[in-house]
């Protein structure tokens, strides 16, 4: 005898909806670009209709700021876990290349939707407050990681984090372009690797003695 499926709740069936129209866009978006993608053409792919679409959401820009903020949440949550359970800093960073080499198996799509959204947002002046919001989320977690990794080392920040962590963070996405255009010479772990090649640079420019040196140190924050 086939068991009887639990009923849905009336917010359990629309996030159900929901959900199933942030995956069909994004799918949509990634194949096609997010101007590429009619309404239509998402309502169908996730097997509801137009007014389904309108139901859940105003417009498309409604979907786009949605769909930019459960990348992020679910990706700095992604990493938060992996970090906050690993017994020392090197198990931190082994956790991460494998999240990395995780992520390489689906690399293109990743990071063409990522491009998509982000061109999307810069081109809308309603939507790039939202990007940047996202960009500075993903900015602290990394000046938050950083600043533990100098404590753990015993030292200060040569630097404004917050200056630190946009180096990292921008590097990363250039890193990214490049592993996929030349994926033979450079490896899936790429971004960990210059990140840790930064942390110890970074360490030892901590620890040299006050006044070695140019005095200068690194710059300070640019202004927002």
């Amino acid at each position: 005898m086939t068991p009887e499926r639990k009923r849905l709740t009336r917010e359990e069936s629309r996030q159900q909806t929901r959900g199933r129209l942030l995956a069909a866009a994004a799918e949509l978006f990634t194949e096609r670009g997010v101007n590429g993608a009619s309404v239509e053409q998402i309502a169908e792919r996730a097997g509801y209709t137009r007014g389904a679409f309108y139901g859940n959401f105003e417009d498309k820009n409604a979907l786009v700021a949605e769909l930019l903020q459960q990348r992020t949440r679910r990706e700095l949550e992604e990493v938060r876990t992996l970090t906050e359970g690993a017994a020392s800093f090197d198990d931190a960073l082994g956790k991460l290349r494998d999240w990395n080499h995780e992520r390489a198996r689906h690399l293109p799509e990743w990071l063409a939707l990522r491009m998509e959204l982000v061109l999307y947002a810069l081109r809308n002046e309603e939507l790039r407050p939202l990007l940047a919001e996202r960009e500075l989320l993903a900015r602290d977690a990394h000046a938050a990681g950083l600043e533990q990794a100098f404590a753990a080392r015993g030292v200060g920040s040569p630097g404004d984090p917050a200056f630190l962590a946009l180096i990292v963070h921008a590097l990363e996405d250039g890193l990214l372009i490049q592993r996929l255009l030349t994926p033979g010479g450079i490896p899936d772990d790429v971004v960990v690797d210059a990140f840790d090649l930064l942390l110890r640079s970074w360490t030892a420019l901590a620890q040299r003695p006050s006044g070695e040196g140019d005095g200068q140190g690194l710059p300070p924050s640019p202004p927002s």
